[in-house]
């Protein structure tokens, strides 16, 4: 497949090198310029374009830019053509994209960026902490493969999705249409939880939407605390051990 990747921050550069290894014809853009997108990114194949460049003939469109910025995103997909699949990869903060008001109201982060973009999108690969992504991915078949959600309103779109989600190393999950994608939202039991194809059903059925947000915000408390308070960050497996113990 030819596919666009707009952001090549820690999943965005992982995305790279993931699906460039994996024999796709893959362009990353980021909003400094191909000149500041590093090597290491563009090791296995993927080259670097302007934003423009990134949307243009190509199958599928990855965005893997902070929610916050995705209304400045949108007028680059005004003219991609509708039958190209876009996936998002964000997750909504408060203190990092600024508070938006439907968001906090209940609407599902999904489709508040489906409405930003005017368009369906497929939500994956925002349940995984970048650490665990970039080093956790492992062959189908293997018992302890790491499980991934996949949501989206048109079946063919989250089908795409959902093969992208293999190649790069974790079980997909169709977790149904946008409208359920909150169940894979920050707080939720499946978030940078670390869960087998076999743990991960229970975990999208057992998530609650009102305590999604306190758990969240919890969660990046604790972790804020942990690092004011230490003088080295946190090994890599705290994120998950600290998610399974507040979001389970």
């Amino acid at each position: 497949m030819k596919i666009g990747i707009i952001g090549a921050g820690y999943i965005g550069k992982t995305l790279v090198q993931k699906l460039s290894a994996a024999g796709h014809d893959v362009k990353v853009a980021n909003s400094r310029g191909p000149d500041t997108i590093e090597a290491d990114v563009l090791a296995q194949g993927g080259r670097a374009v302007l934003a423009a460049e990134a949307v243009v003939d190509v199958d599928v469109v990855i965005l893997s830019v902070p929610l916050g910025r995705i209304p400045g995103v949108a007028p680059l997909l005004a003219h991609v053509p509708s039958a190209t699949v876009v996936i998002d990869t964000s997750n909504y903060y408060p203190h990092r994209d600024g508070k938006i008001d439907a968001i906090e109201a209940g609407q599902v982060e999904s489709l508040w960026v489906a409405e930003q973009l005017g368009r369906p999108i497929v939500k994956a690969w925002n349940s995984i902490g970048s650490d665990s992504f970039a080093k956790k991915g492992k062959p189908a078949g293997t018992p302890d493969r790491i499980a991934l959600a996949v949501a989206a309103d048109r079946q063919a779109d989250r089908k795409v999705g959902m093969a992208l989600v293999e190649e790069t190393g974790f079980d997909a999950l169709d977790a149904g249409t946008l409208a359920e994608s909150w169940r894979q939202q920050p707080g939720s039991p499946c978030y940078c939880t670390d869960l087998t194809r076999a743990e991960l059903p229970a975990a999208l059925a057992t998530a609650e939407a009102a305590r999604l947000p306190k758990r969240r915000d919890l969660a990046l408390a604790v972790i804020q605390e942990r690092l004011s308070d230490s003088k080295k960050n946190p090994d890599a497996e705290y994120g998950v051990r600290l998610s399974r113990a507040l979001f389970m």
